[in-house]
């Protein structure tokens, strides 16, 4: 096995763009790519594409009919189906919609099966991480649901047990709703809670099917979460779970949503958070499941400021160097920031909160405090149900 990890990557997913008045802008991908070349992590890692996800592929997920409806409004956006999501504010049809979505879920394939075959420890896509694409519907960005697809794949493979770690801003309800009832699969989203935030999903009492109660946990974080709050509530909930879970891969989708900028949601996170989660993940992975991990990117709509970092973070984490958070970003690529942009690029690796610092749920919690609140209501509606104790 290569000690190297592997980025996928394809600068063609930069067509995956709803247009110019559209929150998720594709020179997100674009600065990402370029801040992970101008920090040297290249030296680290495998860069490589993939082919699109075929149709036999999309279809271990998605129904035959909405792969044929993307396919029509890619040829004809104006005749895209609104029944399918297609076409609407959140997902307008564009030219080539159904090609680049393929390619994004190719990619994510690409990275499971080089992590299931042995080529590499570590897969990251950052291109994708569309979760809540349904398997007959587009839905908040997302058209096909590549993190999905790339666990189907990892099934189809032969894996018996797959974890799902989400920490995108949003519920992470398409791949929830994809393995609702596989008791193969074990979910876990943490999220703004659904009172206040798209896709109004996620309560704690959402813990899976008949067939595999306890294989989805939500942890719906109050509005106005920071740092301390959101480690402390991962901390309380994944590593036990994992933990018990023990999965062949571990698969995680990291929404840069949750930073205290981002303009569509209302958690408080900073950078130096999402990078010590990251950290977590990558630990998870080497504790649990033989080293075997599959990143994603996800949502995040400070374009300029958070996720390109975030991102490059995330690649140096599983490239075994990570980027010290103090780390000076390169003036080149502040440069090409301005030239695309016309933004000021972020100066350093940080938000100036390193190292972040947060109280273990051993300690004790506080059962009038609404984060602790949360916590114990998704341990309390899971634990159980996979013989721990809430």
């Amino acid at each position: 096995m290569s000690g190297r990890a592997q980025l996928m990557w394809d600068e063609a997913v930069t067509g995956y763009d709803f247009g110019p008045e559209h929150p998720m802008d594709p020179v997100r991908l674009d600065l990402t790519r370029r801040l992970v070349g101008a920090l040297g992590l290249d030296r680290a890692l495998d860069v490589v594409a993939a082919k699109p996800a075929g149709e036999s592929t999309l279809r271990l997920v998605h129904r035959e009919d909405y792969v044929d409806a993307v396919k029509a409004a890619s040829a004809d956006p104006g005749a895209a189906d609104q029944a399918y999501g297609l076409g609407t504010l959140d997902d307008p049809a564009f030219a080539g919609m159904h090609e680049v979505s393929a390619l994004i879920a190719g990619l994510s394939v690409g990275a499971a099966e080089a992590v299931w075959r042995g080529d590499v420890l570590h897969a990251v896509n950052f291109s994708g991480g569309l979760h809540h694409a349904m398997p007959g519907g587009a839905s908040g960005f997302c058209v096909y649901n590549d993190a999905s697809l790339a666990i189907a794949r990892l099934l189809e493979l032969g894996a018996e047990r797959v974890a799902y770690v989400d920490v995108d801003v949003h519920h992470g309800d398409g791949v929830q709703a994809a393995f609702w009832d596989d008791p193969r699969v074990l979910t876990i989203s943490l999220h703004e809670h659904p009172r206040t935030l798209f896709p109004q999903t996620g309560w704690p009492e959402e813990t899976g099917g008949d067939a595999a109660q306890g294989s989805a946990v939500n942890v719906a974080l109050p509005a106005g979460t920071g740092d301390a709050g959101w480690l402390r509530a991962f901390h309380a909930v994944v590593p036990e779970l994992i933990a018990d879970f023990r999965p062949d891969v571990l698969v995680t989708q990291h929404g840069a949503d949750t930073h205290f900028e981002d303009p569509l949601a209302h958690l408080a996170v900073s950078l130096d958070a999402q990078r010590a989660v990251q950290v977590a993940c990558h630990e998870l992975a080497h504790g649990y499941a033989g080293g075997k991990w599959v990143a994603l990117g996800g949502g995040g709509y400070a374009v300029v400021e958070v996720v390109p970092r975030s991102w490059a973070h995330l690649v140096a984490v599983a490239a075994g160097t990570p980027v010290a958070p103090e780390t000076v970003i390169p003036e080149g690529w502040r440069q090409e920031v301005f030239a695309r942009t016309r933004q000021l690029g972020p100066m350093r690796m940080t938000d100036g909160r390193w190292p972040v610092r947060w109280a273990e749920w051993e300690a004790g919690y506080d059962p009038a405090d609404r984060l602790d609140q949360a916590v114990l209501a998704a341990r309390r509606a899971v634990f159980p149900l996979r013989g721990l104790l809430a």
